[in-house]
C-alpha cells in the first residue's frame, strides 16, 4: 500500500509545455491485451478551442502529436519535472511522456508514460502528467488504462508504482483529499505483488487512509472507475466494485487528475531497464454517480462524432 505521497508536490512542479502555453496565451472489463506501438509523426498543431459537450464533463482521447502540441497545454494538461517525491526524489522527467500509434487502443492513440532507471538516482526518470485544472471534485472519475506486469527493456524486478489518481492541490491541506488506483506488478514495501491498491486518503503527514488490495496480476487493458457520491467513494475495475471508503475518506477538496508511472526505491544495479504504462482515455463527469454501462456507451457515443477532447467542467 502507498506510503505518505510526499514532500511538496505543488511546489517543486514546473510545466514542460510552458512554451507552447505561451503561444496559446498570445493567441488568445479487461480489455484486449496488448499490441505494437510506433511513433506518431507530424508538426504541432494549432490549439483548438474547447468544444462545447454535455455539461460538467471532461473525455480527453489524447490525440495530440507529441508534449509540445498546442493543444496539449490549452486543454489543460502539463507534464511534471523537478523535485519531490514520491519514489526518487528529484528524478521526474518529461523524457517519458509520448503520445503513439497503438491498435489496441481505442481511438487508435495512446498517452506512454515510460519511467527508466539504470539501478542508480543519476540513472533513473519518473514521469506523470496532471491536469492544470483543480476543479475536479465529487462525480465519477475514469481511465483506460494499460498496465505493464514486465518492463519494456531491461531485466525484471523493479519496484515500479503504475498509478491514476485525483488529488487535491496542497498536502498540507485541512481538507486533504486523495483517491488512488496504484498497480504495483513486482510489490514494495516490503509485499511481493503483483497487486492493485486502491486509497482513499484523509490526510498526508501523518498518514492517515484506508485501501484495499488486490492480489493479482493485471498486465494489459482494464477500465479504472472511481465514483465519489453520497459520502462514499467506490473503486471499480472492468465493471467490477473492489472497494468502498466512507467517513472521513472521502473528497472534502477539489482535486486535479494524474496518471504516473515511478519507481518507490532502487533494488539492484546492472543495466538500464525501462517501464510502461499507457492512457487510452480519460473521462470525468461531475456530481454523478455514472454506471459501468453508461460509461462505455458515452466513451462510444464521443468516437462516433470523432470527438477527441472535452470540456465542459465548471471552472470555479
Amino acid at each position: 500500500m502507498s506510503q505518505p505521497r510526499r514532500i511538496s508536490r505543488r511546489r517543486v512542479r514546473t510545466a514542460l509545455v510552458l512554451p507552447a502555453l505561451l503561444c496559446v496565451l498570445a493567441a488568445c472489463s479487461g480489455d484486449p491485451g496488448t499490441g505494437g506501438a510506433s511513433d506518431a509523426a507530424g508538426p504541432a498543431r494549432e490549439a483548438s478551442p474547447t468544444p462545447t459537450g454535455p455539461p460538467g464533463t471532461l473525455f480527453d482521447d489524447f490525440d495530440y502529436t507529441g508534449v509540445d502540441d498546442p493543444s496539449f497545454a490549452a486543454h489543460g494538461w502539463q507534464l511534471r519535472t523537478g523535485g519531490g517525491g514520491p519514489g526518487i526524489k528529484g528524478t521526474w522527467s518529461a523524457d517519458g511522456a509520448a503520445f503513439l500509434s497503438d491498435p489496441t487502443a481505442e481511438g487508435g492513440k495512446v498517452l506512454r508514460l515510460r519511467s527508466s532507471t539504470d539501478g542508480t538516482k543519476q540513472g533513473t526518470t519518473q514521469v506523470e502528467v496532471q491536469t492544470t485544472s483543480r476543479n475536479f471534485f465529487t462525480g465519477t472519475f475514469a481511465a483506460r488504462v494499460h498496465f505493464s506486469d514486465e518492463p519494456a527493456s531491461g531485466r525484471d524486478g523493479d519496484h515500479v508504482v503504475q498509478t491514476f489518481f485525483p488529488i487535491s492541490p496542497s498536502d498540507a491541506s485541512e481538507n486533504y483529499s486523495e483517491l488512488d488506483f496504484e498497480y504495483l506488478p513486482n510489490g514494495g514495501w516490503g509485499s511481493v505483488g503483483p497487486q492493485l491498491d486502491t486509497v482513499s486518503w484523509h490526510k498526508a503527514d501523518p498518514p492517515d487512509r484506508v485501501h484495499q488490495t488486490l492480489k493479482r496480476r493485471l498486465g494489459g487493458w482494464h477500465t479504472l472507475m472511481i465514483t465519489a457520491m453520497d459520502g462514499e467513494v467506490t473503486y471499480s475495475l472492468d465493471g467490477k466494485k473492489l472497494f468502498t471508503s466512507s467517513g472521513k475518506y472521502v473528497p472534502r477538496d477539489r482535486m486535479d487528475v494524474h496518471f504516473s508511472n515511478w519507481f518507490i526505491d532502487l533494488p539492484f544495479a546492472g543495466g538500464p531497464r525501462s517501464w510502461d504504462m499507457k492512457v487510452d482515455w480519460v473521462y470525468y463527469k461531475a456530481d454523478e454517480a455514472v454506471a459501468p454501462a453508461d460509461l462505455r456507451k458515452t466513451v462510444a457515443d464521443f468516437r462516433t462524432a470523432g470527438t477527441a477532447h472535452v470540456d465542459t467542467v465548471p471552472k470555479d
